[in-house]
């Protein structure tokens, strides 16, 4: 028994594994031989999912797409959120723990709720079918807890910084912008984690608010269907391409991560 323990993290990570080794699996084979029977591999090894993602400008585009709207989010949601998580962290003003309480609850609701509302208004203000417009929704749910997470680290920074900072004759701009956030990088990398996987996966909200010029790539995957069925080969190969920005964000954000973790904000 004492032998299998060491096996047991080698195992649940194979377990974790199988869905997306299946998905790649699917993803070199054409539909015919996915419903045909099941297979560890392709018998017959195609690349012509991947050609006609890399080929067709409907596909590639919805990967552009969707990597616009989302940088642009997470660089809005940042921007507004640090100033505001600075201000909850460092001054108490009347009602500040209730404003800070609302504007998490509205982390809480569901997307479903403001389609409708969001489709009109773009649509009189012309802002439909733009990668702002998709931006701008999702800025709603993220920056409650950008907010919130940023000002856990920022409360963790003691104020003596900020006071030594302006003896020693350092304006606020310049203070925040070379001492005070290098000092809170770890929340900053956090929270762009958060904001970007937020907007990468959320589907009903972008596909609401898009119809041609800006329609994100998880849109694209619902209308594969055609009068033979859905092409279950080419679904596969795109969703193998959709986990790669998700898998790069980690890498570069796991450090970060693991110290939100520990400090008990993530």
């Amino acid at each position: 028994m004492k032998r299998l323990i060491p096996l047991a993290p080698a195992l649940y990570i194979a377990f974790l594994m199988l869905p997306i080794y299946w998905l790649l699996n699917m993803s070199f084979k054409t539909t015919n031989e996915i419903l045909g029977g099941f297979s560890l591999w392709p018998n017959q090894f195609t690349l012509d999912n991947y050609r006609t993602i890399f080929t067709d400008p409907t596909w590639y585009m919805g990967y552009v797409n969707s990597l616009t709207y989302v940088t642009i989010n997470t660089a809005i949601t940042l921007v507004v959120a640090l100033p505001a998580a600075y201000a909850f962290s460092r001054y108490r003003f009347l009602g500040d723990k209730h404003l800070f309480f609302w504007l998490l609850t509205n982390r809480m609701a569901p997307p479903a709720i403001f389609a409708l509302p969001f489709f009109q208004l773009y649509s009189a203000v012309g802002l439909f079918d733009t990668h702002l417009a998709v931006a701008l929704a999702h800025v709603l749910f993220n920056i409650p807890l950008t907010v919130w997470i940023l000002e856990g680290f920022m409360s963790g920074v003691p104020r003596e910084l900020d006071e030594t900072a302006y003896v020693d004759g350092y304006s606020f701009p310049r203070f925040f912008a070379r001492i005070f956030l290098p000092t809170i990088k770890a929340g900053i990398g956090v929270s762009a984690f958060f904001c970007f996987m937020f907007s990468w996966v959320e589907m009903l909200l972008a596909k609401t608010l898009t119809a041609v010029e800006a329609k994100p790539i998880a849109a694209i995957m619902t209308k594969t269907a055609s009068s033979a069925g859905y092409e279950l080969g080419l679904l596969a190969a795109a969703g193998c391409l959709t986990i790669i920005p998700g898998a790069f964000v980690i890498y570069f954000v796991r450090n970060y991560i693991a110290k939100g973790f520990a400090l008990g904000r993530v």
